[in-house]
């Protein structure tokens, strides 16, 4: 019910938006107006922080929301930590992608089943839900989508309470399969989500860079992991095969499967304005590639 009511949220979200706007912006003078930040960077008045390689760069808030609905065609309202750009990609490329960050406080993650997670088992489970969605995306006009796979396999580092994951999906009639990679870092009252969309040309550059990624995303002191206080903290209702399987999604209210949704149609706008033309961006307008982030 909820999945089939976020759904429902989003395309009347999308037939209010302004998606034909990425089809009407330069993606050289867009890219050159971002206001990009370097080295290191607060999240949220000292909630986390991202310390920055050189060869990574940062948009705050207000310039992810730009990138998300000026330049990829997305619906506005997108409430996020900011977004983490490789320096040599951009947004606005064809090749360009970003790792969207945003926070879930639902309560402390409790990760007594990371080793106990049969992730074949949970794999199967989620491609057979993902079948079974299918007949809602085809009444709804969308094109059929299967869960080829693990791009990555789950692995959860207990010393530093992180975890990451890659999905490919497959949409029927897209060119190209497209790749979720997806990050969690676990914290004393939620857990910091950061995630990217990217065609699976791309997976080797991504799972490089991503493995950066994981290691200079980390919350400040007094909210990491180890400083939980169970009399005082909330508890999450849900463990680490949850966060990967997306039954946290459910629990996390809309906003997890809107953004999911919303960030779907990054790649589609970005060929629109990069590869195929405004014929292409127009043709999308109406009927987009879903992939699904944090299913």
């Amino acid at each position: 019910m909820l999945r089939n009511l976020a759904f429902t949220l989003f395309l009347l979200a999308l037939g209010c938006a302004t998606a034909a706007h990425a089809a009407d912006v330069d993606p050289a003078e867009f890219e050159a107006g971002l206001k990009y930040q370097e080295g290191k960077i607060v999240l949220q008045n000292g909630l986390a922080t991202l310390k920055l390689p050189s060869n990574f760069r940062y948009l705050d808030p207000a310039e992810t929301e730009k990138v998300l609905v000026q330049g990829w065609g997305n619906p506005p309202g997108n409430k996020t930590l900011g977004m983490i750009v490789p320096r040599d990609a951009g947004v606005m490329g064809q090749e360009g992608w970003g790792v969207v960050v945003t926070y879930e406080a639902d309560g402390h993650v409790k990760d007594d089943d990371a080793d106990s997670i049969k992730y074949d088992k949970l794999l199967k489970d989620m491609q057979e839900e993902t079948e079974g969605e299918n007949a809602d995306r085809k009444k709804q006009g969308y094109a059929p989508m299967s869960l080829v796979g693990w791009a990555e396999t789950p692995s959860y580092d207990k010393l530093a309470h992180k975890l990451y994951w890659a999905k490919e999906f497959k949409t029927d009639g897209a060119p190209d399969n497209s790749l979720n990679y997806n990050i969690r870092v676990l914290g004393r009252k939620g857990v910091l989500v950061l995630n990217a969309v990217a065609n699976m040309s791309q997976l080797p550059q991504i799972r490089r860079e991503m493995r950066q990624v994981t290691a200079f995303s980390d919350f400040e002191a007094g909210n990491r992991y180890t400083d939980f206080d169970s009399s005082l903290d909330k508890t999450a209702e849900y463990g680490i095969a949850a966060l990967v399987a997306g039954g946290a999604a459910a629990k996390l209210g809309l906003f997890g499967k809107l953004f999911a949704l919303l960030l779907a149609f990054k790649k589609l706008i970005i060929i629109g304005v990069g590869a195929l033309g405004v014929g292409i961006a127009k043709l999308f307008r109406g009927k987009g590639e879903k992939v699904n982030l944090d299913k």
